[in-house]
């Protein structure tokens, strides 16, 4: 079982979500919370076409970000939601192994013995050499016996995996074992260091896939659990303390081949918050680096959708007169000028808008959301609890669908052929 390897808690105990009495978001600046729903043409007409059953290619949502994307307790609830109603479609994209101690994704559990993982340095400086990583800002490079495992929660069971790396020497690189079986995949490039995305169907549903390096220095940047489609996939990438730097900083060719491999129809880029918390933030810098990275996504992922997670709000101690019930607490002032960023390279540039600040209820509602009966933020007044997390991943849900359900009712039901 992967409790010899020393994995998180079991996914099935940590996804259960409860009824809550419903709290209204806040209005904010966006109708129904979402500016520019037209960037999300791309998303609309994968979700169009799945419940017209024109469609078997999952539609895949990808989401970057910080610590609000790394928990997966808000993305967990979007995943919930989108799946319920378009079809279960695979757990998606995942760090390679346990990126750092204490991760507990939703929906799935997962342990590593063996395998060296490294972490590429946050927010690093122009010309600051840093791991070889991809998307999910980490490598785990194997060798010996080592061994991956991911064991899903059922409905989440996988039908194939896909897995980006190298595998840096002769033989297949990799050994996949599922169902009670051995098999070896092909992970050689061009090179030793030619990165490669490689896919592996089960013939089968399972709920535990193993990893197994063949030979020494094999390399993984990310592994994807793919499902029997159609439906939907969302996949989250995040680390704590993130920052747009470092998505910025992620190595081309591998990013390249990753978003090849994984055809996203939706990026989402949830960063702002640690950049808020930061005195010294520059907004100038910050919306050259932005709408480069719109640019970029839109390069490598030719055609997809994109949607910037306004920075939602947060609380600074410490202030003298602050907001706060306390009145010790505020937002620190460059929070304001990252949403301001965020909100108008999204509006210039065609790409999708979510309030998240506005829909929380605007300012100061970190501290009223930390002091309700049932807390919906942490005590730290940046970090949402459990119950919040549920409750403004199902707001994020709602104005997502909302805003589907408005683009079809003008007669859009995707066009063209199967998928």
């Amino acid at each position: 079982m992967l409790a010899t390897l020393l994995i998180a808690a079991p996914a099935a105990a940590q996804t259960a979500y409860e009824a809550m009495a419903p709290l209204e978001p806040g209005t904010g600046v966006c109708p129904s919370g979402l500016c520019q729903p037209e960037g999300l043409q791309t998303f609309f007409t994968g979700l169009a076409m799945t419940e017209a059953g024109r469609r078997t290619r999952p539609v895949h949502v990808l989401q970057i970000g910080d610590s609000h994307t790394a928990g997966d307790r808000i993305t967990g609830k979007l995943r919930v939601e989108l799946q319920q109603r378009f079809g279960r479609a695979g757990r998606g994209v995942l760090p390679p192994g346990v990126p750092y101690d204490g991760y507990a994704p939703f929906h799935v559990a997962v342990g590593s013995a063996g395998w060296v993982t490294e972490i590429a340095p946050l927010q690093p400086p122009a010309g600051t050499a840093s791991p070889r990583v991809g998307l999910s800002g980490a490598r785990s490079t194997g060798a010996g016996d080592a061994v991956m495992g991911f064991e899903l929660e059922p409905g989440s069971e996988a039908t194939g995996v896909g897995v980006c790396g190298r595998a840096r020497g002769p033989g297949p690189g990799l050994a996949i074992e599922f169902r009670g079986t051995i098999q070896a995949l092909d992970f050689n490039g061009g090179g030793p260091e030619a990165e490669v995305c490689r896919s592996m169907a089960f013939g089968g549903a399972t709920n535990d896939v193993r990893l197994r390096p063949l030979g020494d220095g094999v390399v993984i940047d990310s592994v994807r659990l793919d499902g029997a489609g159609p439906g939907v996939v969302l996949s989250n990438l995040g680390r704590v303390g993130a920052t747009l730097r470092d998505l910025a900083a992620r190595d081309e060719g591998t990013v390249s081949a990753e978003l090849e491999a994984w055809r996203p129809d939706l990026i989402v880029l949830a960063f702002g918050t640690n950049e808020g918390f930061d005195d010294a933030f520059e907004p100038a810098a910050y919306e050259a680096l932005l709408r480069g990275q719109v640019a970029r996504l839109r390069t490598l992922a030719p055609g997809v959708s994109i949607m910037i997670l306004g920075a939602p709000d947060g609380q600074r101690s410490g202030v003298a007169g602050g907001c706060s019930a306390d009145g010790v607490r505020a937002p620190p002032p460059s929070l304001a000028l990252v949403r301001d960023v965020q909100g108008r390279v999204a509006a210039d540039m065609g790409v999708a808008f979510w309030d998240w600040h506005g829909r929380m209820g605007g300012d100061c509602s970190a501290d009223r959301l930390a002091l309700r009966a049932e807390p919906y933020m942490r005590g730290d007044r940046v970090h949402f609890s459990s119950a919040g997390s549920d409750w403004i991943g199902g707001v994020l849900a709602g104005d997502l669908l909302g805003a589907y359900d408005a683009w079809k009712a003008t007669g859009n039901t995707g066009s063209g052929g199967a998928e």
